[in-house]
């Protein structure tokens, strides 16, 4: 069954139309700031776990799970500094809560394929896979299923 590709940006409507429930997230990760010399390249691209390329800029931090050094994706210094807590050097917990939605919320669909524009770039997805992400700027990012399953916990009581 061929499916036609539908797109996600922060300003789509159907976005303030969702029911987003609050997570808070139980892991600790890793994060290094990405600060390259005058003579470096200013940017670097980030493979994420999920299969795409994300650019990252001077300033920005590079995350990973603890044990998963491999798997790191670009987090928008702003963003990461209003969003995670140092525990200890390098070390990093998630202030707020994560808000999430089923992306097949959005598509009806769970085989449908969404490319989501997120702050650091594009990121296809399928939405039976994923949950879509509400961030403290009102940004959006696809969020996996599986990880949402061992990585977080519903915040009761809270929804928005």
């Amino acid at each position: 069954m061929f499916t036609t590709m539908m797109e996600l940006t922060s300003e789509d409507e159907i976005i303030h139309q969702l029911k987003f429930k609050p997570y808070r997230n139980m892991v600790e990760r890793r994060a290094v700031q990405f600060m390259p010399g005058p003579e470096e390249p200013q940017t670097t691209n980030i493979q994420t776990p999920w299969g795409e390329t994300l650019t990252c800029q001077p300033g920005d931090y590079i995350v990973n799970e603890v044990d998963a050094s491999n798997d790191r994706w670009p987090v928008e210094r702003e963003i990461f500094e209003q969003s995670y807590l140092e525990v200890e050097p390098g070390y990093y917990v998630k202030r707020p809560l994560t808000y999430l939605a089923p992306l097949v919320d959005v598509t009806g669909d769970p085989h449908q394929m969404v490319t989501i524009r997120t702050l650091e770039g594009a990121v296809t997805v399928r939405a039976g896979d994923f949950y879509l992400a509400r961030g403290i700027k009102g940004e959006i990012w696809p969020y996996p299923k599986d990880k949402a399953d061992t990585t977080l916990i519903l915040a009761e009581g809270l929804v928005r």
